[in-house]
């Protein structure tokens, strides 16, 4: 199989790429860091054994652009555009939906800390809501 940085990823590819990253140890580890080459060497290595041959690199620009790409949609649904769509929306929005939120909050000292909060697990309203947090942090 060709393995070339611009070889497109075929339906199947896709799918496996999504089985392995829907397992919950991998969605939390992926949250969790932005350093994750060693993430993607196994994710590479999982897809292997499913018979689809990829490098950690391009399996890391598909995550990122399925990613991006999903994240636009959805923001397009919540602001009343439902005719902008994704092959494999669902399955993403069953992956992303629940990433947990990390909001920064000020202490009194004029710096950050980053909270973990619950995700919304209530199903969405008619009611469209935008959340901004600033944050000043001092050096």
């Amino acid at each position: 199989m060709e393995s070339g940085a611009g070889k497109h990823w075929t339906e199947e590819e896709v799918k496996a790429l999504l089985s392995v990253w829907s397992e919950k140890n991998i969605r939390k580890q992926l949250h969790g860091t932005l350093r994750n080459k060693g993430i993607f060497i196994y994710i590479a290595k999982r897809l292997q054994e499913l018979g689809v041959c990829r490098d950690w690199k391009q399996c890391r620009a598909k995550y990122k652009n399925l990613k991006y790409e999903y994240r636009t949609v959805k923001y397009a649904h919540n602001s009343g555009d439902v005719t902008k769509t994704m092959k494999f929306f669902h399955d993403l929005d069953a992956i992303l939906r629940y990433e947990p939120v990390t909001r920064l909050a000020a202490e009194e000292n004029g710096r950050c800390s980053a909270t973990e909060t619950q995700p919304n697990t209530s199903p969405p309203t008619d009611r469209k809501e935008i959340a901004i947090f600033h944050c000043h942090c001092l050096p």
